[in-house]
């Protein structure tokens, strides 16, 4: 499973199902493949609702709840947990849906090709390759971004304060600016990281407010 595979077996579906999808629709489930490939391609992973909806746009928690279920129904999402409420996330995994057909858009395509290359007097013969094109490697900020990820799902046991406080230690970065601290590391278990921070942290006991998102910002990442 690829974000090509993905991305084509979903507008073929659409393709196929013009009265069925909105541009909402599109744009859950390309964020979802963009937060899976920032999370390194997990088989299952954490989909915070309020995240998404900022990233997309959609201001309304319902017509989010909607699409976001249609996409489940339909098989391009698989919901391995529900979340509670809009605060907290969704265990999803991504679903490598395939049409019952999945030609209609490749002969569409085909036959506009042909009507674009008589039109402007081009060979039919002509054929676009696909590029495959190289990933960037990844800057430090947007590592920080994928290592503060795995670290939502520890709000509700830890709370958010010393979540934050245990990013902001672990994402400080080293002189050349390249590596932060935890990437300096040897060996690395996030669980045993936390309980010894947790054993080492005055205020771990006090009563922290855990609903909402984990907010991961330029402040929190500022050196």
């Amino acid at each position: 499973m690829n974000s090509y595979e993905l991305s084509r077996n979903w507008f073929d579906w659409a393709f196929e199902n013009p009265e069925l999808i909105t541009p909402t629709h599109s744009a859950i489930y390309f964020f979802a493949i963009e937060h899976c490939n920032r999370l390194g391609w997990k088989d299952k992973f954490g989909f915070p609702t309020q995240m998404a909806m900022d990233a997309i746009g959609v201001r309304k928690h319902q017509t989010f709840t909607k699409h976001f279920n249609d996409l489940v129904e339909w098989g391009f999402i698989g919901l391995v947990q529900k979340s509670k409420n809009q605060y907290s996330a969704n265990i999803i995994s991504l679903i490598s849906a395939k049409p019952k057909n999945g030609k209609a858009l490749d002969k569409a395509l085909v036959m506009h090709g042909a009507k674009h290359g008589q039109s402007t007097g081009q060979s039919k013969d002509s054929i676009d390759k696909q590029e495959t094109i190289k990933p960037k490697t990844n800057t430090i900020e947007e590592r920080k971004l994928k290592f503060a990820s795995t670290l939502e799902p520890c709000v509700s046991k830890y709370g958010r304060k010393m979540i934050t406080d245990f990013f902001k230690y672990w994402t400080e970065p080293n002189k050349s600016d390249t590596k932060f601290r935890m990437e300096l590391e040897k060996t690395w278990s996030l669980e045993r990281r936390l309980e010894t921070w947790a054993s080492r942290d005055k205020d771990f006991n006090k009563n922290q407010t855990t609903t909402g998102p984990l907010a991961f910002n330029s402040k929190n990442m500022n050196r």
